[in-house]
């Protein structure tokens, strides 16, 4: 690591006087360009290095953001051999999240790769022995649990105010959001569809309110019906491709925890439904209920039946939520704090995703290890 290195922000320089966290960015698409930006207004971070199969993003990473082309490469292999990064931040489709973070944590480096941890639960275990034996730190990308009302419901929560959590019902649903980049159709890239992908992120911020129960057992269901056809309905995203197209439309399940609370998800790229784009999730207590989207919590007082509103429900941009989740796995690499979002949070949420999946390829409940 680096001493007192300058680094050229938005506004004049910034002397940092410290250690620097010498990060190298693996899969150089989409959501590493909003990695990226987070990262230039950290002066503790210095990006040395970018991978990607496509040498037009790795052209971005020159053009953009000033790397080198000796920082360049199209294989993390050479990449860690080469630049020997202290960490590695991870941003590939979720089919080639686990080797290059085994890899990066049997080199000695930090990791923090994009949600969800990986394709299944087996994949998550080898991360984290990597990790574990190389005393590195494993991070996952769940961001919505650093949103304001997340962490209040959660603070009411530990006040006691809900009692015990019941039941929680979690919404995913897009009405026509099929995405029409990237290979999120394609399930042997990306291990499914819109509950993986996007049904990941309300599941997440949900168990994570729920106080993480063990969960036993899933049952449920997927559906392919609109997006391996061709469509001529008006959308926003249009013109997918629908001959490669293999995960659902829709899945619908539920969870079992051992100790007798249910978690039920329902989570689509294409359906029929009211909303054109739902990302929620409510709960049930046996004091009060809650609404994570509004912040709604639902009690008696005084013998009345009572529904509290926030009047702001805090900063809940994109911006604030990736800072947070990348400045806790900064913090963690470079003081040693501990992360919120583990890879054993990582791992416990994929189990689910793999019941859920499991349980519709079966036809029936199965067993959660």
């Amino acid at each position: 690591m680096a001493e007192s290195v300058s680094t050229k922000m938005d506004g004049p320089s910034v002397e940092y006087k410290g250690k620097k966290l010498r990060v190298a960015i693996i899969g150089c698409g989409g959501i590493a360009q909003t990695h990226l930006s987070i990262y230039k207004k950290m002066p503790e971070v210095e990006i040395v290095a970018g991978v990607d199969i496509l040498r037009e993003r790795l052209d971005v990473m020159r053009d953009k953001w000033g790397l080198p082309e000796e920082a360049l490469f199209l294989d993390w292999k050479e990449m860690l051999k080469v630049i020997k990064p202290d960490a590695v931040d991870v941003c590939t489709p979720n089919g080639v999240h686990c080797a290059p973070v085994v890899d990066a944590c049997n080199a000695g480096c930090h990791a923090i790769v994009e949600k969800p941890m990986a394709m299944n639960p087996a994949e998550c275990q080898k991360m984290i022995d990597a990790a574990e034996k190389n005393k590195v730190k494993l991070s996952v990308g769940f961001q919505q649990r650093y949103r304001d009302v997340t962490k209040a419901l959660i603070k009411a929560r530990d006040e006691g105010v809900f009692g015990d959590i019941l039941f929680v019902k979690v919404h995913a649903m897009r009405r026509r959001g099929i995405p029409n980049w990237g290979v999120f159709g394609q399930k042997d890239k990306q291990g499914g569809g819109p509950l993986i992908d996007i049904g990941v992120h309300m599941l997440e911020a949900a168990y994570e309110f729920m106080g993480c129960p063990k969960p036993v057992a899933a049952s449920a269901n997927v559906w392919t019906y609109m997006g391996n056809k061709p469509s001529t309905t008006i959308s926003s995203w249009p013109g997918w491709d629908w001959k490669t197209y293999t995960v659902e439309d829709l899945a619908a399940g539920q969870i079992r925890f051992e100790n007798g609370a249910i978690l039920q998800i329902e989570s689509s790229f294409a359906t029929h439904v009211k909303d054109h784009d739902k990302q929620d999730w409510e709960a049930i207590g046996t004091k009060a209920g809650c609404n994570w989207s509004t912040g709604e919590i639902f009690t008696d007082f005084h013998d009345l039946m009572v529904n509290t509103q926030p009047v702001y429900i805090g900063n809940n941009d994109w911006e604030t939520i990736f800072t947070r989740k990348l400045q806790n796995w900064v913090d963690g690499c470079l003081k040693g704090t501990e992360l919120d979002a583990s890879g054993y949070d990582g791992l416990a949420v994929q189990k689910m995703l793999d019941g859920i999946y499991r349980s519709a390829a079966a036809g029936h409940e199965v067993s959660i290890d």
